[in-house]
């Protein structure tokens, strides 16, 4: 099955699955309501989504610069950068270093860059025991699914889910009480932290000026991940950068309001290195794999680069309409919602994931929330645009918009066929679209040009 087959079934099963639609609403909900309380701490929210836009709109056209001199501060505390083209680049690097370390398991924080190349795979497949220690992520991984949003990877799971899920998986006897399962995953991944020889996180921002790696999060399981074990892998789109260090009382802020309604997240760290010679923790080793996958196709196409600009709030997925209805899983990439609707056809193929780009309202809501001003639904009709340009629009879709183009150019062909002929065309057309769900638009009896020379004469 296509994947544009595969998209359309999975929305339509999700768009009518109350129960889904029901757990959305309300966990969408919350965030929601918790992020207007969280943009008061702005007395100009608007002047700081200005700023952002700018600061990250410069970087990324000056990404090579900042890049250097990311590799060069971080190499000289003794950090070890790998420059990584693809997926499988990194995955090469990576097993290169687990085989060096005989690394027999792995503690990973939550990072979508790890899922982009399909890391838990990966090291499954070569006998290595990957485990998630962000709590939703290691729900969705006990569930055997992939994260359903950016920010929050459980969001489709209600409490009953999670609670039924631990039943069966880590055979605990039933509860409804939030803190006894937080507490039973808690345990088990305690152990996990002191025998594991590799620590792998993603990283929210790379810093140029002091070739930093900086991490958000609110359960201070990166800190773990990055603590204990001896060797510490971030793994990083190249688009993460930022100029300075100083540059962070900005994007902190605007991260953590946007995606969570908070004033910022609970902790937030800086890694610049191994651990050096006089402190008394941090990995032996550290390794940042700067990953491109996709990244500089897009930078290459001027009109469309601000898309790098983005820093994975996830405010655009909560307010979007199609997201709220349709549910993270049915895009079927690690990106979901307007902004993986934007860069999933470039880093994956736009011949196979266009359709993500027509998946679209074009309300603009998107637009509206983004902390750094991406003009996320012009770029989605770019796409569009560019998936026709292309050649990659199917044959009957061709045929008609040339029929449509040749009526609507001739007043004299419009009016030649009569309703009859236009509602047979139109039921024809809309019998597995929009007539599925409403009832069918109709062609009236009299044209317009009828209507118009009645109501003159």
């Amino acid at each position: 099955m296509s994947k544009l087959k595969q998209f359309l079934q999975d929305a339509e099963t999700k768009a009518f699955d109350q129960g889904h639609r029901a757990t959305i609403k309300f966990n969408i909900g919350k965030y929601n309501a918790a992020v207007q309380r969280g943009l008061t701490q702005y007395t100009d929210h608007e002047l700081a989504r200005e700023r952002g836009s700018f600061i990250k709109t410069q970087t990324i056209n000056n990404l090579d610069k900042y890049l250097m001199e990311f590799e060069a501060n971080f190499t000289a505390r003794g950090g070890k950068v790998i420059w990584a083209r693809d997926a499988k680049e990194a995955l090469k690097e990576i097993g290169e270093i687990m085989k060096r370390k005989r690394a027999r398991s792995i503690v990973k924080s939550k990072s979508m860059t790890t899922e982009e190349i399909h890391l838990n795979d990966y090291l499954e497949k070569n006998g290595i025991e990957a485990v998630e220690t962000d709590l939703g992520e290691y729900i969705v991984q006990l569930a055997e699914q992939r994260p359903y949003h950016i920010v929050t990877p459980a969001m489709h799971m209600s409490k009953t889910d999670i609670r039924d899920l631990f039943v069966r998986k880590l055979g605990i006897p039933p509860t409804d009480n939030a803190e006894e399962l937080v507490g039973v995953a808690r345990r088990l991944l305690r152990e996990k932290y002191t025998s594991a020889e590799v620590g792998i996180t993603g990283g929210n921002f790379l810093i140029a000026d002091v070739g930093g790696v900086a991490i958000t999060e609110n359960e201070g399981n990166a800190r773990l991940s990055t603590s204990f074990p001896k060797t510490h892998i971030a793994i990083v789109g190249i688009e993460k950068m930022i100029p300075s260090i100083m540059d962070l009382d900005l994007f902190w802020p605007l991260l953590s309001t946007s995606g969570t309604g908070q004033n910022v997240t609970v902790y937030n760290t800086i890694l610049t290195g191994p651990r050096q010679p006089k402190e008394k923790d941090g990995p032996e080793e550290m390794y940042v794999v700067l990953l491109d996958n996709g990244r500089t196709d897009l930078l290459a196409l001027p009109e469309k680069r601000e898309a790098l600009n983005c820093i994975r709030c996830g405010a655009c997925l909560n307010v979007c309409p199609v997201y709220k209805n349709i549910g993270g899983h049915t895009y079927e990439t690690t990106y979901s919602g307007p902004i993986g609707s934007v860069i999933s056809p470039h880093y994956n193929g736009m011949a196979e994931h266009k359709h993500l780009s027509f998946a679209s309202s074009l309300c603009g809501a998107c637009t509206s929330v983004c902390p750094v001003k991406i003009n996320i639904h012009n770029l989605l009709l770019l796409n569009r645009k560019q998936s026709v340009d292309e050649g990659m629009a199917d044959s009957q879709e061709k045929t008609a918009i040339k029929l449509w183009l040749k009526a609507m150019k001739s007043r004299r062909l419009m009016n030649m066929a009569p309703a009859s002929i236009k509602n047979f065309v139109l039921r024809y057309v809309q019998k597995d679209t929009w007539s599925k769900r409403r009832e069918p638009l109709q062609a009236p009896k009299k044209s317009f040009n009828q209507l118009w020379k009645e109501q003159r004469g």
